[in-house]
């Protein structure tokens, strides 16, 4: 049956494109999510992005027809109106006493339900509070799909675990050339830039998938500017962010485990190849407060949300003595800018030319933004973004939603991509534990 289809405003200001993602089905805009989209249209985060780009959309159906009968989004796909007249119905001031934008949508989508019995009337809403509300009164309801992962227990993590391999592949792999073909290894469908364990009773081997020789080659225990892998995992990811050939990596892995250290170590080791080091991570309110709570300037306000990267910087100076040559070289490089700490929101209107480009926290950023950030790569740019998908800071993401896992579903097979999933913690026993009982 069509269905026509009631858009929340936080679905525009997710995808300003979503319109067009609701195949032959009719869409219907509620002119409260209109008056809440102007209120968005000025500044330079994401969501005043997608509130200027779907304003300029509406623009190009303007006219009476789209307040009146809608107008066709095209072939294929339904019509869009704006519901301009509708009552508050009773059964939403009932149930809830506040007069807000929220149950004025609820208000619109229940009376299309009633002017139109036989049609299957759905709110579209990323705001599972509304959704419940709508339920409530007896309209359907449901999260906006496009960009979500269907099977997230299926989510691509970088390597396999290969027990009861034969002893002669393992010998061939530590013997010179050091590689072997995956059907000898009887290694199905390997993905460009996989990693393996390979290991029997007596003998074990790291090992990953060459996209270009199309062999598996061993992988050796590598460290990057000081910093030496503690397991299998670490020793993949150092791996993926020191290959010159691979233009785009992910960690994911929960807190502890070595993400955002092993990514700025790796970043250090290929800084010759690349004009500049630039670390950010996304600007999350702290406790939904936003920066204006915080006192001081603009630069004391972001101090607590860049903390962590100079942490991590720190650990790493701290391997070295103060007069060491590494130390120094981090201190300069600081200093003369080839090394930089920023917010995510700097780097608009930047040039990413050569440069070694690290996006920590990146669960917090949606799939447009991910595509944005990617898209900016320029000529002899890596890319690194690392994230924990079981903290997501953002009230209208989650695990299937984040562009974090989008990208890893998404770019999975690439020859320039590899991925690790790292899963054993290393910043101590205590955090260990915490992470896994808490």
């Amino acid at each position: 049956m069509k269905k026509t289809f009631v858009l929340d405003t936080n679905v525009i200001l997710h995808d300003s494109t979503c319109i067009f993602h609701f195949q032959e089905n009719d869409i219907v805009i509620p002119i409260t999510v209109i008056e809440e989209i102007d209120a968005f249209k000025r500044g330079q985060d994401l969501i005043n992005y997608h509130a200027r780009e779907f304003i300029r959309l509406l623009d190009t159906f303007s006219g009476e027809q789209l307040v009146r009968d809608g107008v066709r989004l095209g072939e294929g796909r339904g019509n869009i109106s704006i519901l301009t007249v509708f009552s508050d119905e009773p059964e939403v001031a009932d149930a809830f006493f506040e007069h807000k934008s929220d149950h004025r949508i609820l208000s619109a989508a229940l009376s299309l339900q009633k002017k139109h019995p036989r049609q299957q009337i759905v709110l579209v809403s990323k705001d599972v509070n509304l959704r419940l509300k709508a339920r409530a009164l007896g309209l359907a309801s449901q999260d906006y799909y496009t960009d979500k992962i269907k099977d997230i227990d299926k989510l691509y993590r970088g390597k396999r675990l290969c027990e009861d391999i034969n002893p002669e592949v393992i010998n061939r792999l530590f013997a010179a050339p050091h590689e072997i073909s995956p059907a000898e290894a009887e290694i199905e469908a390997p993905v460009a830039n996989e990693y393996f364990i390979l290991r029997n009773a007596s003998k074990s081997v790291l090992a990953y998938y060459n996209p270009h020789s199309q062999m598996l080659e061993r992988l050796e225990k590598l460290q990057a500017y000081g910093i030496t892998p503690r397991n299998a995992e670490q020793s993949f990811a150092i791996h993926a962010l020191t290959q010159p050939d691979v233009q785009l990596v992910t960690l994911s892995g929960k807190a502890g485990t070595g993400k955002t250290l092993l990514a700025l170590a790796g970043a250090l080791e290929m800084r010759k190849e690349y004009r500049q080091i630039f670390l950010a991570r996304p600007v999350v309110a702290l406790s939904n407060r936003d920066l204006g709570y915080l006192p001081g300037d603009i630069e004391s306000k972001l101090d607590p949300y860049m903390q962590p990267l100079f942490d991590n910087l720190g650990v790493i100076r701290n391997q070295f003595k103060e007069n060491d040559e590494r130390t120094v070289r981090i201190n300069d490089m600081l200093e003369s800018g080839k090394l930089e700490i920023a917010p995510l929101a700097y780097i608009r209107g930047r040039s990413l030319d050569h440069i070694y480009f690290i996006v920590d926290e990146a669960q917090n950023l949606t799939p447009h933004e991910i595509k944005t950030i990617i898209t900016r790569a320029g000529e002899g740019t890596k890319v690194v973004f690392t994230g924990d998908p079981s903290q997501i800071d953002t009230p209208y993401l989650d695990m299937r939603s984040t562009g974090f896992n989008y990208l890893i579903n998404r770019m999975q097979g690439q020859a320039i991509y590899a991925h690790v999933t790292l899963e054993k913690g290393e910043r101590s026993a205590l955090a260990e534990l915490a992470s896994d009982m808490l």
